[in-house]
């Protein structure tokens, strides 16, 4: 295969805000748009930044009971004590 031989893919606008709005409506998730339309899921990555809709990009939810809580300040407080 020679480095000619890829083919380059261009997506119109209108196509990349309509693959956005499917994943706005919940029912496909990335990678099933990407199978569906034959797109990487890091392409509509890059689509969500350039069209700045951080809504559709994964959210990190971290859930701690109160114990790690107070774990946690314990440990903050005992670094500062050794910074001091």
């Amino acid at each position: 295969m020679y480095k000619n031989d890829r083919v380059t893919r261009r997506y119109s606008e209108p196509f990349k805000l309509k693959i956005l709005a499917e994943l706005s409506t919940g029912k496909y998730t990335k990678s099933q748009l990407g199978k569906l339309y034959s797109i990487a899921p890091t392409t509509i990555n890059e689509w969500i930044r350039k069209y700045e809709r951080n809504d559709l990009m994964n959210t990190r939810v971290m859930v701690e009971t109160k114990d790690e809580i107070t774990r946690i300040k314990a440990l903050q407080k005992e670094i500062e004590q050794l910074k001091n």
